[in-house]
């Protein structure tokens, strides 16, 4: 089974799309210069991003970091304070109805009709467009149609954004906006939904992606911008980014209150392999680059200290160790 619920692939749905775009050397976005201010707050810094044709781009850092206010300028929704945005060769200044009728957004809080059914939402937003699957495909594809009777206020957190996504699909889109579209899925939802993103990336679809699911950049998108604070911090591919670190693997700690002033980032900088030390709140993070090497004796080191951890792991590097490593902070402290 592909995709949220999908009784087949999303290509049995989607006609052949014929825009070059799918083919285009040119970028599918282009954002330069891009500054966003409310009030006193800054929440776009000078955003440079180029995303190419067919390639899912995914916008990764905490609640607060800018990322939905880029996400919503490109759709058009927002207006920058300064910058350029190009979406698909076209300017919203000067080409906004063409640009509509060649995008799919999902927004981060899709306020639907409750009053209307299931396909009643679907059928309105399929009336948007001059091309895309038919309303029954679209509510087969994010496995819906059980529900198509129903009203919308009656559908639970996750079947309302199934339906937003199936309404961001009614065009079928040449680039396609998600922004945070796993927030409040369950974990077979979220896993159903990765295949169906997965499916359309095979079929040249260009996707912009928005999360702070560590996890979810790392299996969706060919490169991540990680963003913090309205700047970009770093962008790569995500083995490209996680290699930055320089570490291979993590011991990961958590002690008690009373134990904390036991520990500094210099206790184990003597131990060979050991790259950095980081405390985070209670928890003790050791970057390595051999784990079988560096681990017994972080163990002892900790037991001559005659301290126990609460809790106790390792880990392969991941995007969200580059990000405390880069930042401080964690990716969902916001």
């Amino acid at each position: 089974m592909t995709g949220v619920g999908c009784r087949a692939p999303p290509d049995a749905y989607f006609p052949v799309m014929p825009s070059a775009v799918l083919t285009t050397s040119l970028p599918a976005l282009s954002v330069r210069g891009l500054r966003k201010r409310f009030g006193d707050v800054i929440a776009i810094d000078g955003v440079d991003l180029e995303i190419r044709s067919g390639e899912c781009f995914g916008l990764l850092g905490p609640n607060g970091a800018g990322k939905t206010t880029t996400i919503e300028i490109c759709e058009g929704l927002t207006e920058p304070d300064e910058g350029e945005v190009e979406v698909l060769g076209l300017r919203w200044q000067s080409d906004a109805a063409a640009l509509r009728q060649q995008l799919g957004i999902q927004l981060q809080e899709t306020q639907l009709a409750e009053k209307l059914t299931v396909g009643e939402t679907v059928a309105l937003f399929r009336s948007f467009f001059d091309r895309g699957p038919d309303v029954d495909a679209l509510l087969g594809m994010v496995q819906l149609r059980e529900k198509r009777g129903a009203r919308v206020g009656t559908l639970s957190g996750g079947q309302k954004q199934r339906l937003a996504l199936a309404c961001a699909l009614a065009g079928d889109p040449a680039l396609l906006f998600l922004d945070e579209p796993t927030t409040g899925l369950d974990p077979q939802s979220r896993r159903q939904l990765w295949e169906l993103v997965e499916s359309l990336k095979r079929m040249g679809r260009t996707i912009l992606l928005t999360t702070h699911y560590m996890d979810e950049a790392e299996r969706l998108c060919d490169r991540i911008a990680i963003v913090d604070r309205g700047k970009v911090i770093a962008l790569d591919t995500p083995r490209a980014l996680i290699a930055r670190l320089g570490a291979q693997h993590v011991i990961e700690f958590a002690l008690p209150p009373d134990d904390l002033g036991e520990i500094d980032e210099t206790l184990f900088a003597s131990i060979p392999g050991v790259l950095a030390t980081r405390i985070h709140a209670d928890r003790v993070a050791i970057e390595v680059d051999h784990l079988h090497r560096a681990l017994p004796d972080v163990l002892a080191t900790i037991a001559g200290r005659e301290i126990t951890p609460t809790e106790f792991r390792t880990h392969t590097a991941t995007l969200e160790d580059l990000f405390v490593h880069l930042t401080g902070r964690n990716l969902r402290d916001g």
